[in-house]
């Protein structure tokens, strides 16, 4: 033979004779052309047990009782277990690349979808896909009610709130480290300000902005630490979900939101550069940055299984609307695990994230010192692990389940594709925390609801200037946008302001208000004893004629003929 050499079971050498020359009940196999014995890997090959990859497939072809091996599959080291039982194959670097798994092929078209491709024709409408009316219906219906609990008749109209919101992306486009009462000033602020709603109106705004109901909020508050804002949190990443759909590779990462406020779950986090704030576990697009998935972090979740470990359970989540699709999540060290990458798998995705060495499926290879800048692959079932001497005293472990074989650089630092692949895609989340904190809408604000709230209006903006651009196809500076985009949500508000007057003639007919109530000749008790005791006055009630104190009066304010 060319390529093997065939023994009997009996060991004796029958390159020279013919097959007829063979006893009948021996069995033969193959061995190599030097006579060595079989490895493990290329025994389970010969057997049919080993698949892998086109470039370490084994092709098999039986002509009565021989199998032939057409392409030898790669020469394997010792095994090697972790402390939990794993068994890690070590395998040589790749030569080539073979067919494409099918875990790996996306079966689905990514950019907007049709839902958002109808409803997109120009700024505001790409950001009502994500805020959309009824979202803003039940903001403005909140601070509403917020405000006549305390015994105001105010009232919001939906064009007077995303003038308000519009307010809020011009100062974070401008300065967004400038207070926003400045924005009024006559040195420092902008005619955009004060042409759009008086400084007073926007104060009260922002004094009555609510997101809940307040008589609903100790029920909810028992199961839901989140329920001051869930209901809009849970809107926009379903409006997010519903009008994008992400490409091949997909980032799951945190995101530290930065606030101080007093709240149950605020995060310190020493690595951050604000040590203090809400964190959210987020999934974004690589390409695109579009900001697909968000759950934010409350503690103790009651309804993890036990033994499911934490970052296992928020890949899971986040990645739950896009799976079966042939798409890759890359992670850091914190949710990367082999238990993670097999449940991955089983619904047709594939993992590429770093390891941390404490895990305890690694095997005692990932924890040696090994020659600077050298590789070394091993294999557990699907799932490929590489390790990298980045550094003398530091080396990286990635677990990958979409590379089959790892090719290393010939120059430098001789970095294997994995990693590479891994630095490429890694950045998905924090480039969007970044795009986020740049043009940010945050204010200082007591409230974390508030805090939320303008986190959701960052990634918003976002999500609504990628679609706009491969929507439209325009392209267009995400600053010009936003500022753009807050001409368009104030354009309704001013109009309303600008319209002309009724044309219906109203009576001119004096205000029925009274300034200085009616005062008598001597002082007296007061009669109506509603925040005082029994206080001494000159005042009487204009309506039922008796003596008032000052703390007992109310007073009217003046309204126009308009309003009357």
């Amino acid at each position: 033979m060319s390529d093997f050499e065939v023994e009997s079971d009996s060991g004796e050498n029958t390159d020279s004779e013919p097959d007829t020359a063979l006893p009948p009940p021996a069995k033969r196999r193959l061995t190599p052309p030097s006579g060595t014995a079989l490895t493990a890997g290329r025994a389970a090959a010969a057997r049919g047990e080993h698949r892998g990859a086109a470039d370490t497939a084994v092709r098999r072809q039986d002509v009565g009782d021989q199998v032939w091996i057409g392409a030898p599959a790669p020469e394997s080291g010792p095994e090697e277990m972790g402390k939990d039982g794993s068994v890690w194959l070590s395998v040589p670097l790749g030569t080539g690349r073979g067919r494409r798994p099918s875990q790996n092929i996306l079966r689905e078209i990514a950019g907007p979808t049709a839902f958002a491709r109808h409803g997109i024709h120009d700024l505001e409408s790409a950001f009502l896909c994500l805020m959309d009316p009824l979202l803003l219906q039940h903001i403005r219906d909140c601070t509403v009610a917020e405000a006549r609990r305390s015994g105001i008749q105010w009232d919001l109209s939906i064009p007077e709130l995303k003038a308000f919101i519009a307010l809020l992306y011009v100062r974070g486009s401008f300065n967004k480290n400038l207070e926003m009462e400045s924005l009024w000033s006559d040195e420092w602020g902008l005619p955009f300000s004060r042409s759009t709603m008086p400084r007073r109106r926007y104060r009260q705004i922002m004094r009555f902005l609510r997101f809940d109901r307040r008589e609903e909020r100790q029920a909810r508050l028992a199961s839901d630490k989140f329920a001051l804002i869930t209901d809009v949190w849970r809107d926009f990443v379903t409006n997010s979900i519903r009008c994008y759909r992400p490409g091949e590779n997909v980032t799951v990462d945190e995101q530290l939101y930065p606030t101080k406020a007093r709240c149950r779950f605020t995060q310190y986090m020493a690595n951050k550069p604000d040590k203090f704030g809400i964190k959210f576990w987020m999934a974004a697009d690589v390409d695109s940055k579009y900001f697909l998935n968000g759950i934010p972090y409350l503690g103790r979740d009651a309804a993890r299984p036990a033994g499911q470990r934490l970052g296992e359970r928020v890949v899971l989540n986040l990645m739950e609307p896009f799976m079966d699709k042939g798409r890759n999540v890359t992670t850091d060290n914190f949710f990367t695990s082999l238990s993670l990458a097999k449940c991955l798998l089983a619904r047709n995705t594939s993992l590429v994230g770093t390891m941390n060495a404490a895990r305890r499926e690694l095997p005692p290879s990932a924890k040696q010192r090994a020659e600077l800048h050298s590789t070394k692959v091993l294999k557990h079932e699907r799932a490929t692990l590489t390790l990298y001497q980045a550094k003398r005293k530091k080396s990286v472990s990635i677990l990958s389940t979409l590379h089959q074989t790892v090719l290393t650089g010939t120059e430098g630092k001789r970095k294997p594709e994995t990693i590479t692949f891994y630095n490429t895609t890694k950045v998905g989340v924090d480039s969007l925390d970044q795009m986020a904190r740049l043009y940010s809408t945050k204010g200082a604000t007591r409230r974390w609801p508030v805090a939320v709230f303008c986190n959701i209006l960052d990634l918003a903006a976002i999500n609504a200037w990628v679609l706009y651009r491969q929507c439209t196809g325009a392209n267009i500076a995400r600053r010009a946008f936003i500022l753009e985009l807050a001409k368009e949500l104030r354009r309704e508000h001013m109009l309303a302001k600008a319209a002309p007057p009724a044309t219906v003639q109203r009576p001119l007919l004096p205000l029925p208000y009274v300034p200085h109530p009616q005062v008598p000749e001597r002082r007296r008790q007061c009669q109506i004893n509603a925040h005082c005791k029994q206080n001494k006055t000159t005042v009487v009630c204009s309506g039922c004629k008796r003596p008032v104190c000052g703390k007992c009066v109310v007073q009217l304010e003046p309204r126009c003929l308009k309003c009357v």
